[in-house]
């Protein structure tokens, strides 16, 4: 199969039956009002950049596992001596998941990742932005499964960024929730 020709099964299971159920519980009049996925930002920020730039390239490789394409680095924009950081100093990597990637990512974040989170209790329900965007933060890298826990010398945590086209939070619940977010059930 071409790579065009590939959908992810998030993306089949969204266009045949969450877009249905979004317009039923919602009532759009417009199929284009219906929410959808945007985008996934991945941000690995590494504390011990300032004493070792070894850790950068680590995290740079693990994450390109994880995301499935090439981060990018990020820098200092300035000089804080109190954490000895100069200008333009490595200090984490991030990427920006679109399309078929996101979709993917998203499946193995679900399906993979957090079960293996210990001591999961649930997604809080409250950490969206008002914008129908959520956040979310991972304490350890190596629940994905790209991930090889006996050459890893170094676990880092990893911010998750879900971007939506929702127009406010409650559509934005119910469309990862759709998508089976495992959000806890304490308000």
């Amino acid at each position: 199969m071409a790579e065009a020709d590939y959908i992810p099964r998030l993306k089949t299971h969204y266009d045949d039956s969450i877009r249905a159920q979004l317009t039923e519980q919602f009532s759009y009049a417009n199929p284009m009002q219906v929410p959808k996925l945007d985008k996934v930002v991945l941000n690995m920020g590494i504390g011990e950049a300032t004493t070792d730039t070894k850790k950068v390239k680590a995290a740079y490789a693990d994450m390109e596992l994880i995301a499935g394409q090439k981060p990018v680095v990020t820098r200092a924009r300035n000089s804080i001596a109190t954490f000895k950081v100069r200008e333009d100093m490595p200090l984490g990597v991030k990427v920006t998941l679109r399309k078929a990637n996101m979709y993917e990512f998203i499946d193995r974040l679900v399906t993979i990742a957090l079960p293996r989170v210990r001591d999961f209790r649930g997604l809080n329900p409250k950490s969206f932005d008002g914008n129908g965007n959520y956040a979310m933060g991972l304490k350890e890298h190596i629940v994905f499964p790209e991930i090889d826990y006996d050459k890893v010398d170094t676990i880092w945590g990893m911010d998750i960024i879900v971007c939506t086209t929702a127009t406010s939070d409650v559509e934005a619940r119910e469309l990862l929730r759709a998508f089976n977010f495992p959000f806890s059930d304490k308000n």
